[in-house]
């Protein structure tokens, strides 16, 4: 057996490079296009009724979504570390503002997510092939072969996620086009049309709630940062594949609107809750609807591994630092990715899938997504006072940069307001987590 090149014989083994500059853009938009886009444009409907406003909600949430991007690309560019938002708010703030990140996102964050699509996707597998089996069998089936695939290594699991992107670039490009040519008495797509109502201060207020879930539908940037130390010249291809990914994913939900609004009609759209089903049952009959059960369900099992592929190394570096079980912060000699990770973390989502309760989870965690969106976009400030410039910086800062972190503490204020009981228990398992790290790093500083 040949020398293993990637480290010498007896030292630990560790996180490898392998991650080139397409699969990076692919992590980038595998983690905010998932199966909302295909199903979520009518929710903005109900709330401002016309085209332009339609439209402009998600190209607003787009340009948000733009200016995140670019903080977190200077972020990715002046620390490379593995686990991302973790390491940015440990290095700027305190340790604890790092570790009640991870506590979170395994808890609920990223976990009930995980379920949630999990589930999802055996309701269409089942619906698509007919097959007796049960939904939540398939569903523990799809999730413990995706962590059999990332087990075997970061490249492995990397180009099977981005043959899934490319898959559902693919599935939306058909929406797209089939709703762009074969629409036979299209809509306008322009101007106040629909039932929609003078413009006035509440229709303000109207529009601030349709860009609630628009910038819901655009998170999850962010995760590509979590595997910096496995991408190639992450500090120049990370940067690159957040900016890329973030304006591939703009032009594919513009887009989508754009469809939605042209065959159905703003009124037609608020009508339903299955947008993209109609679209392509008026453009394609039923072989049209099966086209887009089979899109959906190809986008959450994409969704799903580009989860099982990133996140994992939040706990592993919550581990290094002594902050969580020791096992978690291993990597396999073999496969050189952090195993027990990715598996503590499946088995977790796996649980929830099972319990039923990750709609109410969501519930929770939707106020604390955004707070560290938020939080971890003001270390910029913290890390540009204490180590000056970097290689790349974020235009219009410090502007830009507050602008962001202003939007996303709106919206937090907002989901208080508009769910205060989801909202404080969602706090209240973030204040759990104080007790836990204070548990934690005692035993470390006992080992040191």
């Amino acid at each position: 057996m040949e020398p293993n090149p990637d480290r010498q014989d007896g030292a630990e083994p560790k996180l490898l490079r392998r991650i080139g500059l397409f699969d990076a853009t692919m992590l980038v938009m595998g983690g905010i296009v998932g199966t909302g886009i295909f199903i979520n444009p009518y929710v903005v409907a109900r709330q401002v009724h016309t085209p332009l406003l339609i439209l402009g909600a998600w190209v607003g949430g787009g340009a948000i979504a733009i200016l995140g991007a670019f903080v977190y690309a200077e972020l990715a560019a002046r620390m490379p570390d593995v686990g991302g938002q973790y390491a940015y708010l440990r290095s700027a703030f305190h340790p604890i503002a790092g570790f009640l990140y991870g506590w979170v996102l395994l808890l609920v964050i990223q976990t009930g997510g995980m379920a949630a699509v999990t589930v999802t996707f055996a309701k269409y597998f089942v619906e698509l092939t007919g097959i007796q089996a049960s939904e939540r069998g398939i569903a523990l089936i799809a999730l413990a072969l995706l962590t059999g695939i990332n087990c075997m290594g970061v490249k492995m699991g990397s180009r099977v996620q981005s043959a899934l992107m490319v898959a559902k670039v693919v599935a939306i490009a058909v929406l797209v086009v089939a709703g762009m040519l074969l629409v036979r008495e299209p809509h306008p797509i322009v101007g106040f049309g629909g039932r929609g109502r003078p413009l006035h201060m509440s229709l303000f207020g109207d529009f601030g709630a349709a860009m609630v879930p628009v910038l819901f539908a655009y998170g999850g940037w962010h995760t590509a940062n979590f595997v910096a130390t496995e991408i190639q010249d992450p500090r120049r291809n990370l940067t690159r594949a957040l900016l890329m990914g973030v304006a591939g994913v703009i032009a594919l939900y513009v887009a989508v609107n754009v469809v939605c609004l042209r065959a159905l009609g703003p009124d037609g759209l608020a009508a339903t809750t299955v947008p993209a089903t109609s679209v392509m049952r008026v453009v394609l009959g039923e072989p049209g609807v099966r086209f887009i059960a089979l899109a959906i369900a190809v986008s959450a099992i994409g969704f799903l591994s580009q989860s099982i592929l990133t996140a994992p190394r939040v706990y592993f570096a919550m581990a290094e630092d002594g902050l969580f079980f020791r096992s978690v912060g291993t990597v396999s000699q073999r496969t050189h990715v952090p195993v027990a990770a990715i598996v503590l973390q499946s088995v977790w989502t796996a649980v929830i899938a099972l319990s039923g309760r990750y709609e109410q989870i969501l519930n929770y965690v939707v106020s604390m997504d955004l707070l560290f969106y938020g939080l971890s976009a003001a270390t910029l400030f913290v890390m540009r006072a204490r180590d000056g410039q970097s290689n790349y910086r974020v235009p219009g800062h410090p502007v830009t940069t507050a602008l962001f972190i202003a939007v996303c503490w709106a919206v937090v204020g907002n989901t208080i307001h508009r769910y205060p009981e989801n909202s404080l228990l969602g706090m209240a398992m973030l204040a759990l987590g104080v007790p836990v790290y204070a548990l934690w790093s005692r035993g470390e500083g006992a080992r040191k």
